[in-house]
């Protein structure tokens, strides 16, 4: 179940709010700027589709976004437990960064949590199948994938050379909690 969870930035220790109704989630993230929607494929799509058989599924929400913010470029990115790079693709995200365009990911299935540092507030983001999360140019935040990485995601660019991690050098995402793994049971 998707969920957000609010901090207050000095306070990782205690919620200031916790939400697991898609809207609710929704109009939280749209009051600081963050897009938060639920999508459902067009067609069923089998284990191991292909990246052009999952980005078909879901053309119509893909093209209704790109039109909407003027991204380029869409691509597929899986990752699975057994991934002999997991824990290196983990700790590559895991600080606090930004990036100079937007970061928007649809999750096809499996799960990540965006953290968000916006303002003196920490949004802790849990994603899961359906859910696509927009997070603006310049907005601080962290993503996690926990040890046992279980996703598929379309990604979102405007130009997937610009895509870097700025990190902050700000140690926040250590203070506050990490993904738990996942198992493809709960999708």
């Amino acid at each position: 179940m998707s969920q957000l969870r609010i901090y207050d930035e000095v306070h990782p220790d205690a919620e200031l709010s916790l939400h697991r109704e898609h809207t609710a989630i929704a109009r939280e993230l749209d009051k600081v700027g963050i897009r938060f929607e639920q999508w459902e494929a067009s067609q069923p799509i089998a284990p191991g589709a292909s990246q052009d058989e999952v980005i078909a599924a879901y053309k119509t929400d893909i093209d209704r976004l790109m039109g909407e913010t003027g991204y380029q470029a869409v691509d597929v990115i899986s990752l699975t437990p057994d991934h002999p790079d997991r824990a290196v693709l983990r700790q590559k995200f895991l600080n606090e960064h930004t990036h100079s365009e937007d970061e928007v990911r649809f999750f096809v299935a499996g799960a990540g949590q965006f953290t968000l540092h916006i303002n003196d507030k920490i949004y802790d983001v849990l994603c899961e199948t359906g859910d696509l999360i927009g997070v603006p140019d310049g907005t601080r935040h962290w993503f996690d994938m926990s040890e046992s990485p279980y996703f598929v995601a379309i990604r979102f660019f405007t130009n997937k050379e610009g895509w870097v991690a700025n990190f902050t050098g700000d140690d926040i995402a250590k203070r506050f909690p990490r993904m738990q793994p996942y198992s493809p049971a709960h999708a």
